[in-house]
């Protein structure tokens, strides 16, 4: 960033000479402090799984959390400032409720992507405010068209996308979901997959304490977006803590 101190970041409605909106690059770095945040598409289904950092052990279990349901078919995970990412769950809440209102029918998701993409490109146009420091991927599994997934940035840009990552260590869950065949993938398969990843990328040497989340939504679900029942959630935990100690091991020899 060769313009910094030289006034154009001060605004998030100036570029900088060499065409760059230094707030949205800050955005990103707030999402970078931020606990990794993975989406993973299959063919009858979609997982969110968080590695929720805990900064304290007197926090209670369920505080700060990372996955929302934002109507019944539609979930929402978010990496970066929490408290950005509650008013962009409050503003899709909105957006399905008023579409459910007009049209008496859920909100499809790809609607209510532009709608948010939208909300959160206006906030980088005026200098009175500041790009949300959030990036948020958002799921559903239509019973016509099949599973689908995108992710916002900070800008307001969006992509649908079979596997995703953001966060603190988005580009190692990156490369190993790249190696996953997730369109021939079952919601099985891919819960524990995801949770391979989140144990994987976490670094127990700056973030001891963390706490894994997990929802789907997909036909065992009944298309409902809901957290992720006991019983598939010790499957994902076990999966990912024999593929971490399988990973110390290799680093040991």
């Amino acid at each position: 960033m060769s313009s910094i101190g030289t006034g154009y970041d001060l605004s998030a409605s100036q570029f900088s000479p060499d065409g760059r909106v230094f707030q949205i690059d800050y955005a990103g770095k707030a999402i970078e402090q931020s606990g990794t945040v993975i989406g993973l598409r299959g063919k009858n289904g979609v997982v969110l799984a968080v590695e929720k950092i805990v900064r304290s052990p007197l926090y209670e279990e369920d505080a700060g959390a990372r996955i929302y349901s934002v109507d019944k078919h539609i979930g929402i995970a978010l990496a970066g400032l929490l408290a950005d990412g509650r008013t962009i769950v409050k503003t899709a809440r909105e957006e399905a409720a008023s579409y459910r209102q007009q049209f008496k029918r859920p909100i499809p998701l790809k609607v209510l992507n532009d709608r948010l993409s939208n909300f959160i490109h206006a906030y980088t146009l005026y200098s009175a405010v500041r790009p949300f420091g959030v990036s948020c991927i958002l799921v559903a599994n239509d019973p016509h068209t099949g599973p689908e997934m995108y992710m916002i940035e900070p800008s307001g840009t969006s992509y649908g996308y079979f596997g995703c990552a953001t966060g603190k260590a988005k580009q190692a869950a990156k490369t190993e979901i790249e190696k996953l065949k997730l369109q021939d993938m079952d919601i099985e398969q891919l819960i524990s997959e995801a949770g391979k990843i989140i144990y994987q990328v976490h670094d127990e040497l700056k973030d001891k304490l963390f706490k894994m989340e997990l929802s789907w939504v997909c036909d065992l679900s009944e298309n409902v977006h809901q957290m992720v029942p006991d019983e598939w959630y010790n499957k994902a935990y076990l999966a990912g803590v024999e593929s971490k100690h399988d990973d110390d091991s290799d680093n040991e020899i």
